[in-house]
């Protein structure tokens, strides 16, 4: 059985559709996976710049310690 002639261009819209939905699925897919290593790699560098700050900090606090001892020094000699 064929189907008649005001359906062809029905089904060719219900195809043009379904490969919209296709293209818009395939889409969402790239892009959650996208988000996923995005978010990824914020946490990696938020790791990094945590240990970076610590690191910074610890330097700061030698920096002035030495500070103090040369001022030490120079008072007492």
């Amino acid at each position: 059985m064929s189907t008649p002639d005001h359906d062809n261009p029905v089904q060719q819209e219900l195809a043009a559709l379904g490969l919209r939905l296709e293209r818009l699925l395939e889409t969402v897919r790239r892009l959650t996976e996208e988000n996923r290593s995005l978010r990824h790699s914020q946490e990696q560098l938020s790791g990094e710049r945590a240990g970076l700050l610590a690191r910074n900090e610890q330097a700061r606090g030698r920096v002035e310690a030495m500070i103090q001892r040369l001022k030490s020094l120079e008072n007492n000699g």
